[in-house]
């Protein structure tokens, strides 16, 4: 990966007010005289807000730039002003990538050998990329992308045939990728707690962005797959964040001109996930 010495350049700021889209905080009535019971604590737990929630947001970047929050206990969706807008995954596939093998592997009652599940944990810990390409064509290169879109229910994405990293995918549907993979859809239900362990134990370049905004022990649990790439023929960096926390699935995706660098990127996804979490939070050096 070629990570260019960063210079000036021109930036665009859009501000989005989102305030007023989400429900005030859920609350158990009590009386003095009675503990709660196991039926207020489900309730409580049931409209507690997630960590990340619709605020107003400001991106200073330029070029493009998108993103999706989804809180996962109500479906809602809400973000930046150009929902239909599409982008490159790249490595942000990966993840589903490592759940469509596994899901398809468990209907055919077959169990992946010790290699192969090495194989499935590097693509998405370390992103490697022949590992990507080699799962790809077991899963059938293009028709994994039509299952990803099928099985997820994506409204604005699309497959580039034989060509994963250039799925075209908009933050919406991003988002919806990941409560797919969070859900049990993506993975089925005997590798989704796997596939989502591993998300937690992303390292080395790929674990920047959102990750890196949220306090550490939120940040311990928080499964990840982010996407990086300079692509040469336009001089662009394409990157994309995204996470799956508790009730909320975050995506952020980028493109702008590579003389920013590589952590232009993070730190973009860095700044919109601060702006939406809760200011009552303690963000721990992480």
């Amino acid at each position: 990966m070629r990570v260019p010495v960063v210079i000036g350049c021109a930036a665009v700021t859009v501000g989005l007010l989102l305030a007023g889209l989400v429900a005030p905080y859920g609350s158990v009535a009590t009386t003095a005289t009675r503990s709660p019971g196991a039926s207020d604590l489900a309730a409580a737990a049931a409209t507690a807000q997630p960590l990340l929630r619709p605020r107003p947001v400001a991106v200073t970047s330029p070029g493009f730039h998108s993103w999706a929050l989804l809180n996962t206990r109500t479906g809602a969706i809400r973000g930046s002003d150009n929902p239909t807008a599409t982008s490159d995954t790249v490595s942000m596939v990966k993840a589903w990538l490592a759940a469509d093998y596994l899901r398809q592997a468990a209907q055919r009652n077959e169990s992946p050998t010790a290699d192969r599940m090495r194989q499935l944990s590097i693509m998405i810990r370390d992103s490697d990329n022949q590992a990507a390409e080699d799962i790809f064509r077991r899963n059938g290169s293009t028709s994994s992308i039509q299952r990803l879109i099928r099985v997820c229910g994506l409204t604005h994405s699309s497959a580039v045939p034989d060509r994963w990293s250039e799925t075209r995918m908009s933050a919406p549907d991003a988002v919806r990728m990941g409560a797919c993979l969070a859900d049990g859809r993506a993975a089925g239900p005997r590798w989704t707690k796997w596939v989502l362990n591993e998300m937690r134990h992303v390292r080395g370049d790929g674990r920047f962005g959102i990750v890196k905004a949220l306090p550490s022990d939120i940040a311990a649990t928080t499964a990840i797959k982010n996407g990086w790439l300079l692509r040469d023929e336009t001089g662009f960096w394409h990157v994309n964040c995204l996470a799956i926390g508790d009730g909320w699935v975050l995506a952020v995706m980028l493109r702008y001109p590579g003389s920013l660098g590589f952590a232009h990127g993070g730190t973009v996804c860095r700044s919109v996930t601060t702006q939406l979490m809760d200011p009552a939070v303690t963000v721990a050096a992480n």
